[in-house]
């Protein structure tokens, strides 16, 4: 019998979430995607962590999407960012996939033994 690869399923599983992570930061307000990257790995205490290379191209297909708008802000000393707001489809489509997301983390609560089983 072998081990389950881990790793594996740590990049399944936050392929799964990184759309609902992100919506769910710019239901907040607008950021930029640095600061998008560093809220996830603090708020989950390291356990996530979205390198630039894959969070722009999600960045990406967000906005491509009609989820979230971006839009360049220069401030005076500073360079040029991209900051991302969540747009009224994003907000409808995170609600969804919160109600989805809950559902799921209850499922495998009650086939585990989880606290709500």
């Amino acid at each position: 019998m072998t081990d389950i690869d881990t790793r594996a399923l740590d990049r399944e599983l936050k392929r799964g979430s990184a759309e609902l992570l992100i919506l769910s930061l710019l239901d907040a307000r607008p950021r930029h995607g640095y600061d998008l990257s560093k809220l996830i790995e603090s708020r989950s205490g390291g356990q996530l962590k979205f390198h630039i290379d894959s969070l722009y191209p999600l960045l990406y297909r967000l906005e491509e999407r009609g989820w979230i708008k971006g839009t360049w802000v220069e401030k005076p000393d500073e360079r040029r960012r991209r900051f991302y707001k969540l747009t009224a489809e994003g907000r409808r489509v995170l609600a969804q996939q919160r109600r989805t997301w809950a559902a799921f983390v209850e499922a495998v609560q009650r086939v585990t033994g989880g606290e709500h089983a």
